[in-house]
């Protein structure tokens, strides 16, 4: 008879509230864009794709809520627990959050190593099927020299060293014992606290790719990592029209523009948002944004659609890509989009969570020819350049 019990649910803790000084820059390293996505947004992703993964909850330093909620708070995650001093006491205290049973699995890892791979997620999970803990680690194939200032003391006998990485496992019951009893205490990682408690802590294979982003370097490599795994490269266009009508301004790329008339449409009919929406739909085979908000229904009549553009980005970032750039061009002779530009290239990067480089508004007018000429209405055309895994 085989047996029908489910597995152990899964937890995945992530600690990031560090504040990167060797990184250097102005923001943690964390919150750095990569690919288009902040670092700790393509961490997470990786775990709440993974099926066994039941929730993803993050330490974060207290000082970065705006940079977290600008991350990550789309994904629908915990509230973020407040990070301590020290990695561990951050740990401690996403442990110490966390309602599981004590045969429950927790995975910890560390907010910066992006390029986690399932593969790696399930080896450490399989592992505890057997063992108290179980980490990611690679073997050290450097010869190893333990030196006095610049000079060679001895050379190590690396047969036995391993390079730890994270996911590092745990049963729940067992590293929140372990915790507990090394608090005070400044162990390397949450490895180093089990053994202490004497728990037995297997290796699994890691991967060169599972690096933790310390430096500048480091995020220039996983670039070129990232970009590579993002092979198929897709193009999409949109086209949006509005009739214009008296109002008192007109939305155009998620800002309103003071005017004399508004634009008609069962939302807040933003044409330039819709444009964009409809490309970025188009790059990714996902149909066009009537498909998606029928005009038909009451729930989007004045919706603004920095909704429908947020709902497009997500259905990339579901099918693991990522937006590359998109360029938004608005035809009208009124009002003027030239003093706007800027502020509206900002804003479609906010709502896509972009770089503000991967934005393009221009603006021309028919030279007083057809409907926009002689405004009647107004016109935007969007292409959409997305990078889809290979």
């Amino acid at each position: 008879m085989t047996d029908q019990t489910p597995p152990p649910r899964c937890h995945v803790l992530i600690v990031a509230a560090g504040r990167g000084s060797r990184f250097g820059g102005p923001l943690p390293k964390q919150y750095c864009l990569l690919a288009g996505q902040p670092v700790l947004r393509h961490t997470v992703i990786a775990f709440l794709r993974h099926p066994d993964v039941a929730s993803v909850r993050i330490a974060i330093h207290p000082d970065d809520r705006a940079l977290y909620d600008q991350a990550v708070g789309d994904l629908g995650l915990p509230a973020p627990v407040a990070g301590g001093a020290l990695r561990q006491d951050s740990v401690r205290n996403l442990i110490s959050a966390l309602d599981a049973k004590p045969e429950e699995l927790v995975l910890i890892h560390d907010g910066a190593r992006p390029l986690v791979s399932a593969a790696i997620i399930d080896a450490t999970i399989a592992a505890l099927a057997d063992a108290d803990g179980a980490i990611a680690a690679l073997p050290v194939r450097d010869t190893v020299k333990r030196a006095i200032g610049t000079g060679i003391a001895e050379t190590i006998d690396r047969t036995y060293l391993w390079r730890a990485q994270t996911p590092q496992g745990f049963r729940y019951g067992a590293i929140r014992d372990a915790h507990q009893r090394s608090a005070g205490l400044d162990l390397s990682d949450d490895a180093a606290v089990a053994e202490r408690a004497g728990y037995a802590v297997e290796l699994v294979m890691g991967d060169e790719d599972n690096f933790k982003i310390t430096t500048a370097e480091d995020l220039t490599r996983a670039e070129r990592l990232v970009q590579a795994r993002l092979g198929d490269i897709r193009t999409g266009m949109g086209f949006d029209v509005h009739q214009l009508v008296p109002g008192d301004g007109c939305w155009i790329n998620g800002i309103k523009i003071p005017h004399d008339k508004a634009l008609l449409g069962h939302s807040d009919a933003d044409v330039g948002l819709h444009a964009l929406t409809d490309a970025i739909l188009g790059a990714i085979g996902a149909g066009d944004i009537g498909q998606h908000f029928p005009p038909t229904d009451e729930r989007w009549r004045g919706a603004a659609s920095d909704k429908f553009l947020a709902h497009a980005g997500s259905l990339v970032a579901a099918k693991g890509g990522v937006i590359a750039h998109c360029d938004v061009t608005v035809i009208c002779e009124r009002p003027k989009i030239g003093p706007h530009r800027a502020a509206m290239a900002a804003r479609i990067a906010g709502i896509l969570g972009l770089a503000p480089d991967r934005v393009s508004v221009k603006a021309t007018t028919t030279e007083q020819l057809g409907f926009t000429g002689r405004g009647e209405g107004i016109a935007a055309q969007a292409i959409a350049t997305v990078r889809l895994p290979g």
